[in-house]
């Protein structure tokens, strides 16, 4: 299994014979609801893939519905050939865009990719919506990864009926909107899902160099750290290992990864 951050949401999967690029956002801007006085965001440095540069891809992974899960100007840009594999409020904009294999996974709803297995999980609630978690198996070597943009939900039952993964891919830094809360879980509740799920590597997401403007972001507040992530492990779930890669940066979990 190799991982390799993009920036932000974006990332390669390589599980077992598949590769898949989730959450992509590959050229810029990034504007959310089509309204750049509310937030537009940049990468500081080119991203280490383009449209063009991308390693063949045999899946599109989509978390969200939102810009930056289901970023359109990159969509528009990759090959319509390729499946994809989405939230429902996600599928519609994949279809809107002429792919040609969409199909929409509702939290609890699997679909093999040859030899890997996708699982959906209840992820945040974005507008009434319900968006989605991943757990990704490798069906030969009977690894586990679990991918979460937003926030691990515990309620929804992910520990009793996912048991144990691997890696889990998800926030440490928290981010808080006004009226809405804690949108992008922090420590504490990484915490929680590193207890609950028991991954042997926990890799940040949801973070990146990148330059924001508008009305959003003057008015997002961040919650902790990774130093701060990194303690809470270290005292309360040592079997767990924190990976950082860096943007652009591949993470052979090989060596990290114990296998049963």
């Amino acid at each position: 299994m190799q991982l390799t951050f993009i920036d932000l949401n974006s990332w390669i999967f390589r599980i077992g014979d598949r590769t898949l690029l989730v959450d992509p956002w590959l050229v810029d801007p990034m504007v959310f609801y089509g309204i750049p006085f509310l937030f537009t965001a940049y990468h500081r440095q080119a991203p280490a893939f383009t449209p063009q540069t991308l390693p063949p891809i045999d899946a599109i992974l989509l978390s969200q519905g939102l810009d930056d899960h289901c970023h359109i100007p990159t969509l528009e840009r990759l090959d319509r050939s390729i499946p994809v594999l989405a939230s429902p409020s996600a599928a519609k904009v994949a279809r809107k865009l002429g792919y040609q294999q969409v199909q929409a996974l509702s939290p609890w709803e699997s679909y093999a990719l040859g030899d890997v297995s996708v699982l959906a999980v209840p992820g945040a609630s974005i507008q009434g919506q319900l968006e989605n978690g991943y757990v990704l198996e490798d069906t030969r070597q009977r690894t586990r990864l679990y991918y979460e943009p937003h926030q691990f939900r515990p309620e929804t039952g992910i520990a009793e009926k996912v048991g144990r993964v691997d890696v889990a891919i998800a926030p440490v830094i928290g981010q808080i909107f006004p009226l809405l809360g804690e949108v992008i879980m922090g420590p504490q509740q990484a915490l929680a899902l590193a207890q609950a799920l028991r991954p042997q590597v926990y890799v940040p997401t949801t973070h990146g160099e990148i330059n924001a403007s508008g009305l959003l972001p003057k008015v997002i507040r961040s919650v902790g750290s990774l130093a701060e992530f990194e303690a809470l492990l270290a005292q309360h779930c040592a079997s767990t290992r924190l990976q950082t890669p860096a943007p652009g940066e591949t993470l052979d979990l090989s060596a990290l990864v114990k296998t049963a």
